[in-house]
């Protein structure tokens, strides 16, 4: 009498078990929307064949109840003994080509021993195909530093200059000629005597005449 009492007690706590992996399943799904899928598998059954018990949105890899697991699982029950680990984020992909991030959780009973498989599959296809396109809107040539958006012109120039003195590598008081040349041919280039009175400031900062800038000016080009 015991004894039946007590199987049937293990049968009601495995039946409301797999209720609640529903549960949380339906919820997962309606949360994430239909890329997301959940698959419920039943290890109990003799059967690895026809374990799948529960799914939603099985159009994510044409599953359906009564179907087996995947081989990312078969491979993780061929351990020997050995309780398989959860898995979580790893990339899967369907015979259809559809990319998926996916988690693998297995639910055990008081004993270690897995009793369910709680997997998610998401599908990631479109949301590839848009980084990809995102990243050729978005890329353009490296360089050694983004150039950055100043508020006002003399902004600008403070940051041309500051880039001036990183490209020769040493500070103002340390350059000789052929180094505040190659400075002043870089603000040249980038174009830091449009700004108005910007000679003034250049000519001043690397501690030479408006006559010997434009000098310099003059032999960088």
């Amino acid at each position: 009498m015991r004894r039946a009492h007590a199987e049937e007690t293990g049968v009601n706590v495995v039946l409301k078990t797999l209720q609640i992996l529903k549960q949380v399943a339906a919820s997962l799904a309606q949360q994430f929307g239909p890329n997301c899928e959940i698959v419920i598998h039943d290890l109990r059954s003799k059967d690895l064949n026809q374990s799948i018990v529960h799914i939603e949105n099985g159009h994510v890899s044409n599953r359906k109840v009564g179907d087996g697991p995947s081989e990312v699982v078969l491979k993780a029950m061929k351990t020997d003994g050995e309780v398989p680990e959860d898995r979580s984020g790893y990339l899967t992909t369907t015979t259809d080509g559809k990319v998926l991030k996916s988690s693998t959780i297995y639910i055990k009973d008081d004993e270690g021993k897995p009793e369910y498989i709680f997997a998610i599959n998401f599908d990631i296809s479109t949301l590839l195909a848009a980084q990809n396109a995102l990243e050729n809107l978005t890329s353009a040539p490296k360089t050694e530093r983004p150039p950055e958006i100043s508020h006002n012109v003399s902004e600008l120039l403070d940051q041309l200059l500051e880039q001036s003195v990183a490209l020769v590598g040493k500070p103002v008081a340390l350059m000789n000629k052929d180094d505040k040349v190659a400075a002043i041919k870089f603000l040249n280039d980038a174009g830091a005597f449009l700004i108005t009175h910007s000679g003034d400031r250049v000519a001043n900062y690397f501690g030479i005449s408006k006559f010997t800038l434009y000098s310099y000016i003059g032999s960088s080009k």
